[in-house]
């Protein structure tokens, strides 16, 4: 890694990428923040980014979707999937989209940079199956991003009433951090 490397952060949480940028600093790295789409796309045009760090969640749009757009405007970009909702079908999407790594919050930045590089040994096997809340969680993911983060869709497509399947993603999220 040299001290010239650009990194583009983005994430709806301004205070978590004003302390993220700031410790990236004091290791030699240049980092520039966005906070919603438009300004992710805006910072490609201004400048030339080595690695991005791209939030799964952005204020209620899938970081998914911007994934292909930010490869199509710098195809050289590794970019790293973030979230504090880590399932394996949005790894396999982040992955069939083009990331490089995919992490779950809370990350330290030597993770972060170490996110980036390839990985020694394959993944270990789980010991044992998922339960039964792993798998619900699991098929929530896949017909949500099947769904493009559209929650009312994805009710019909599980056949649950809308505020059934808020209250179990929210449930998730606050079980997850």
């Amino acid at each position: 890694m040299t001290a010239q490397e650009h990194w583009l952060l983005i994430d709806d949480d301004q205070a978590f990428l004003q302390v993220l940028g700031r410790s990236l600093a004091r290791q030699g790295i240049e980092a520039v923040c966005a906070y919603d789409y438009g300004s992710a796309l805006e910072a490609l045009t201004t400048h030339h980014f080595d690695r991005c760090v791209l939030d799964l969640n952005l204020a209620g749009e899938s970081g998914l979707q911007l994934l292909p757009e930010l490869l199509a405007r710098n195809p050289d970009l590794n970019v790293l999937v973030l979230t504090g909702y880590g399932s394996i079908a949005t790894v396999v999407e982040a992955m069939r989209r083009g990331a490089v790594n995919y992490l779950c919050k809370p990350v330290t930045v030597n993770q972060l940079v170490n996110g980036f590089e390839p990985l020694e040994a394959p993944p270990s096997l789980r010991p044992e199956p998922p339960s039964v809340e792993e798998m619900e969680w699991e098929h929530i993911q896949r017909v949500l991003n099947e769904n493009d983060g559209n929650i009312s869709a994805t009710a019909r497509a599980l056949n649950m009433h809308r505020r059934t399947l808020q209250r179990k993603l929210q449930k998730h999220s606050r079980w997850r951090e």
